[in-house]
């Protein structure tokens, strides 16, 4: 059985990337989480600890995590934990690894730009989706944009799933 957790924390290590079995690719990563708490007697935070993480994150998700992520970048990750003992020259311990299932930027922390990666090319995360492809939904940001927008070009809706087999009728939204 695997729990999923969120770790807010800090990339420990430039995210390496390698080839495993099938030729999946696979980015790992150092995260490094350190609590804080606020100590009455100096009226200042202090660190009370980190704990730290190995993280996996498999193919485009890793592809797109070596290209974005640096050392010292805040991050948040979800995922599956795994929690292991190991030994190696006489030496043992416990691991604790987390299998990645998103990755993105603390945004408290500072700013960050997103980079839709093109379908057709979706192996190669260093290939971007034209600006012209990241129009905004009618109505939505600024109105000079909105005016901008051709409205005799049709939007390409194939990437969208359509649920069909939902037999509720007459539900609310919440």
């Amino acid at each position: 059985m695997t729990d999923s957790v969120t770790i807010v924390g800090k990339v420990a290590t430039d995210p390496t990337q390698a080839q495993i079995g099938g030729g999946v690719s696979v980015t790992n990563f150092r995260l490094a989480s350190t609590h804080r708490r606020f100590d009455a007697a100096t009226g200042s935070w202090i660190d009370a600890g980190t704990n730290w993480y190995s993280v996996a994150a498999y193919r485009q998700l890793g592809e797109h995590t070596k290209a974005s992520l640096r050392t010292g970048d805040s991050v948040i990750v979800t995922g599956r934990l795994r929690i292991r003992n190991w030994e190696s020259n006489g030496k043992h311990g416990t691991s604790v690894d987390i299998d990645a299932e998103a990755v993105g930027h603390d945004l408290r922390w500072g700013t960050t730009a997103y980079l839709r990666a093109s379908r057709s090319s979706a192996s190669d995360p260093t290939t971007r989706v034209a600006d012209d492809e990241l129009r905004p939904a009618s109505g939505v940001g600024d109105d000079s944009i909105a005016a901008a927008d051709d409205a005799d070009t049709p939007l390409d809706t194939s990437w969208a799933v359509t649920d069909t087999t939902s037999d509720v009728v007459g539900s609310t939204p919440f």
